[in-house]
């Protein structure tokens, strides 16, 4: 039993370690942009040693994306948890584009999702980690609108790709000071465009 409890300790342990990496390094990237961000001073804002850190984490690569993946996730959760409120599917894809904006207005997240994630992982991986997450929604709200009959049966996988990067883009436009009221019209407009028109 104690040794139990002596493993649950140490992952425990391990977890918390963790986090505070995660926590340390998330707000050195954004103040300081992930380039000008040394790994001694992550290891120092999280009250842990370099030995520690690299325990964790292979580099701060590794690190930077352990950051970015945990921006996606809450990212999808707040899209998931505004979605899912509506029964209609036309309904929960425009909540789900009003929460994936208001989302990308965390401090940071646009940054290091959209602009540091592709420089400094690669585009490839940043649309791995975007089709678990944020892409993930995007698709399943579009899958059923289509099986409802609400929008155009359209190729899933290339229409989720196109919106979800005019959501990137208004995303980005917002942070850089552009009307977010303008940019949701646009989105929404998008959505319209895809109605299927009544026979």
């Amino acid at each position: 039993m104690q040794q139990k409890n002596e493993r649950r300790t140490n992952r425990e342990r391990a977890e918390t370690t963790r986090a505070l990496l995660i926590s340390a390094a998330r707000k050195l990237f954004v103040e300081k942009s992930y380039s000008a961000t040394a790994t001694p001073e992550i290891a120092d804002a999280a009250g842990v040693t370099r030995g520690a850190m690299y325990h964790h984490f292979e580099d701060k690569q590794a690190l930077f994306r352990a950051v970015v993946e945990q921006e996606a996730a809450a990212a999808a959760t707040e899209i998931e948890t505004a979605s899912n409120q509506y029964p209609s599917a036309m309904e929960a894809l425009v909540a789900g584009t009003k929460a994936y904006l208001n989302s990308m207005s965390v401090p940071g997240r646009t940054r290091l999702m959209l602009l540091d994630g592709p420089a400094v992982l690669g585009r490839e991986t940043m649309d791995s980690i975007d089709d678990r997450n944020g892409n993930r929604t995007l698709r399943e709200g579009l899958d059923q609108a289509i099986r409802a009959g609400e929008i155009k049966k359209l190729p899933l996988q290339a229409l989720t790709s196109i919106l979800g990067a005019a959501f990137d883009r208004a995303a980005l436009a917002i942070g850089q000071g552009a009307n977010e009221v303008d940019q949701m019209t646009v989105l929404i407009a998008l959505f319209d465009g895809l109605r299927r028109k009544s026979d």
